[in-house]
Parts: C-alpha cells; sequence; structure tokens
C-alpha cells in the first residue's frame, strides 16, 4: 500500500514537473533528467550493449524530451511517455547499426578511428579474475540471448524484468491490450530460456 502511495505522489510530481517546465522553470526540466536518468541509461544499455553509444542514445533520448515537452498533454503518464521515447529511439539505433554492419565483420583488434564500433572485451586471465570472468560470461550470453529475440520480445521482456514496468504502463507504450502484454511476455520468456540453454554448452551445465 506504502509503495502505491509513493508511486502515486511521485506521478503527480512529474505533472506539476511538466506543468513547471511550461512555465518557463528550466530547473524543472534538470529535476526530470535528475529523476529518470539512470532507469533510461539502463533500457538503452541493455538495447545496445555498448556503454559509450547508450549514453550517446541517453542524450538524444532526453534532448527530443526537451523539445516535445511543451506538445505533452499529460495523456499518460510522464514515465509512459519518456519510456516510449525511450523504445521508438534505440529501436532506430539498433536499425541504423545494423544496416551500417551488414557486410561487415567486426574483428577483436578494430579501428580505433570508427565510433560506432562494438566493444570488445578481453577478459583478464591473472589471478583472482576467476569469478568476476564468470560473471562477465553470463552477462555475455544473457546480451546475447536477448539479441537473438525477436524485437517485439525483447522489448517487452527490457520493459517488464529489467525497467520492472507494470502491465497497465507496457500497455500504453506499446499501445496493446494488457492481456495481449501478458500473453506476449509469457511467450518472449520461455523463448528467451530456449535460447540461453542452447547457447550454454555441456560443460556449462555440469561444472
Amino acid at each position: 500500500m506504502l509503495f502505491a502511495l509513493l508511486a502515486m505522489a511521485g506521478a503527480e510530481a512529474d505533472e506539476a514537473l511538466v506543468r513547471r517546465f511550461k512555465r518557463g522553470d528550466q530547473t524543472a526540466f534538470s529535476t526530470l533528467v535528475t529523476r529518470y536518468q539512470d532507469r533510461v541509461y539502463s533500457q538503452c544499455l541493455r538495447w545496445m550493449g555498448d556503454p559509450r553509444i547508450a549514453e550517446e542514445v541517453s542524450q538524444d533520448i532526453f534532448l527530443a524530451v526537451y523539445r516535445a515537452l511543451p506538445r505533452f498533454r499529460g495523456e499518460a503518464r510522464f514515465s509512459t511517455w519518456i519510456f516510449r521515447i525511450t523504445v521508438n529511439h534505440c529501436k532506430n539505433r539498433r536499425l541504423y547499426r545494423k544496416r551500417r554492419h551488414t557486410d561487415r565483420h567486426d574483428t577483436i583488434h578494430p579501428d580505433p578511428r570508427d565510433e560506432d564500433r562494438p566493444v570488445r572485451q578481453i577478459p583478464d586471465q591473472g589471478p583472482g579474475t576467476e569469478r568476476g570472468v564468470e560473471q562477465s560470461e553470463a552477462s555475455e550470453i544473457l546480451h546475447e540471448a536477448l539479441a537473438a529475440l525477436e524485437e517485439s520480445q525483447r522489448t517487452i521482456i527490457l520493459l517488464r524484468d529489467i525497467q520492472d514496468l507494470s502491465y497497465d504502463e507496457i500497455a500504453q507504450i506499446l499501445d496493446l491490450p494488457k492481456g495481449t502484454v501478458k500473453s506476449r511476455l509469457h511467450r518472449a520468456r520461455g523463448e528467451l530460456a530456449r535460447v540461453v540453454s542452447r547457447n550454454l554448452g555441456t560443460s556449462d551445465v555440469f561444472d
């Protein structure tokens, strides 16, 4: 009950900040950025898989929010609206990168002049790094599994299981009935589990 009341208070505070911004209070926008920047960046990082590119996309998103906020009518919660913008920007950036890297092969030592290259990390083989390597490998397996999903499946998992948005919020962001969100999420989780299992070798299972 307390969590629900806090969530409602947060939503009201967002609306008040939007009204202040529309009256010319620039500090209100700074407060909104501070409130949402970590969640937006986290979403971008899961989509892009590269901290530097995720940072760039996050900045683009807040610039788009700043430009569009005067036209925001409050028909949805501000949080729902900003995550809809986030999803759209991430989709567009992934599509751009996919087109750019078509017919391209990424080497283990990419050209440092290529500013849009994916990050390649080589694990340290020194002592005391085994746990870090295992965590890195687990994260890589999950990232590759998410990347292998269809766009709609990846989107719904990121919104629900990573951002912990409610079914109602996801339904508004994706413009889907709530029941459809639940059924798609169930199928997406099942597919993610199958992809992860397929990517795990026998040694991973029995070690």
